[in-house]
């Protein structure tokens, strides 16, 4: 097998698929994408069906995102024929009272500002649109109709094809050892030998630190071990896609939830919910006392969604201390680009492979990632306090 490319890609989950893809598309056979587990295994943070997809956001940094998001999904789709992203309308819920950066006078304002429409509901509007819900009057809603999910599985599998017609190979079951810039190109290092190329974009999820280390960098990447739960509930036609929208409860303990898609129950679980691990010590073991948390608080806000546990599943999140993309050249290495997903990254994939795509080849992009740089303090500043666990920690007056 040839050992020098234009470009290598490490990591072919969301975002790693999805820069094969885009690359591809301008280098074609001169790219090459290496997976060190069977493609669509469930190790990391990229399998499963579903993903929610939304344009209501607090910070306008990610509603700048979104537009672009929803263009480049439509793109794949209408390449591939396969239908990726379904729109179900999105729902953001809290407690009247609630402030903080993330509630939702803040997404509301910035959606505004960007020209989004959405719609602010109180707690018996929300009742009268989506039965569903048992809420109190303490309860307001935000509804954005565009919100929705991306399918997950489908969207890595239509990357990897895609990328393989436009000429690019693609490894799996190889693992990368490690990465070190070599003058004007960059050595991976695999089980199979080692592999040059102009440019490496790295997408390897938990394994990012890892290789980071490499080049000397430490970005304090914290992983931790999160889990969905399906329910087989029993009021099907309740939780369709037409009839209930993917929802966010924003509290100290966030939850959030889909309607029935990819199995025959409908799913939901707790962001960050789950406790600090590694890409090697995680387990795939159900946090028992987290699945409980997420029974208590459907039991509570929406009963029928439940039913017989049909099955918790496992997924890793790796997030930056500041709890905010990277997607940027490695410093010290003009050769390596990377992402880092923080845990909540799969609605933009495909768009975040195009930028790489893009940074890689061009060494700058059309999008607006100026926010999502590496030269930030929360990864150059070794005391910068770690905020992804208290980001969505809200008080009420």
């Amino acid at each position: 097998m040839r050992k020098t490319w234009e470009v290598i890609v490490i990591g072919c989950g969301g975002i790693g698929s999805a820069a094969a893809y885009w690359l591809a598309r301008r280098a074609g056979s001169d790219v090459l994408a290496i997976e060190q587990f069977q493609l669509g295994h469930d190790r990391g943070s990229s399998q499963d069906h579903s993903r929610i997809i939304r344009r209501s956001y607090h910070n306008p940094d990610y509603i700048a995102l979104t537009e672009p998001a929803y263009q480049t999904w439509a793109e794949v789709e209408a390449e591939s024929g396969v239908p990726i992203v379904v729109k179900s309308g999105g729902l953001d819920l809290e407690l009247i009272g609630t402030t903080g950066v993330k509630d939702l006078s803040h997404c509301a304002a910035a959606m505004a500002a960007n020209d989004i429409p959405y719609e602010q509901l109180d707690a018996q509007e929300l009742m009268y649109r989506w039965p569903q819900f048992q809420l109190t009057d303490a309860v307001r809603g935000l509804y954005q109709a565009d919100g929705g999910l991306v399918d997950a599985r489908k969207a890595n599998a239509v990357h990897v094809a895609l990328a393989r017609s436009h000429g690019a190979t693609v490894r799996e079951g190889l693992a990368v050892r490690s990465i070190q810039s070599a003058g004007d190109a960059v050595e991976v290092v695999t089980d199979d030998g080692v592999f040059s190329a102009g440019h490496v974009v790295l997408a390897a999820g938990a394994w990012t630190g890892n290789l980071l280390a490499d080049l000397g960098l430490d970005w304090r990447l914290t992983v931790t071990q999160e889990q969905v739960t399906y329910f087989a509930t029993p009021h099907l036609r309740e939780f369709t896609p037409e009839r209930f929208p993917i929802w966010i409860w924003r509290d100290q303990e966030e939850f959030y939830g889909f309607p029935i898609y990819g199995e025959v129950a409908t799913k939901a679980g707790q962001d960050v919910g789950g406790q600090e691990t590694t890409a090697e010590s995680r387990t795939f073991e159900v946090d028992v006392l987290a699945r409980d948390r997420l029974v208590r608080f459907l039991e509570e806000r929406i009963p029928r969604f439940l039913g017989p546990e049909l099955y918790t599943k496992t997924c890793l999140y790796t997030m930056p201390p500041d709890r905010h993309f990277v997607l940027d050249t490695a410093p010290g290495h003009p050769r390596v680009t990377v992402a880092a997903d923080a845990g909540h990254a799969f609605k933009f994939a495909t768009l975040f492979g195009k930028v790489l795509s893009q940074l890689a080849l061009d060494g700058e992009t059309e999008y607006p990632i100026a926010p999502f740089t590496a030269d930030r303090p929360a990864l150059t500043d070794p005391t910068f306090e770690p905020i992804f666990r208290n980001e969505a920690v809200l008080q009420r007056g």
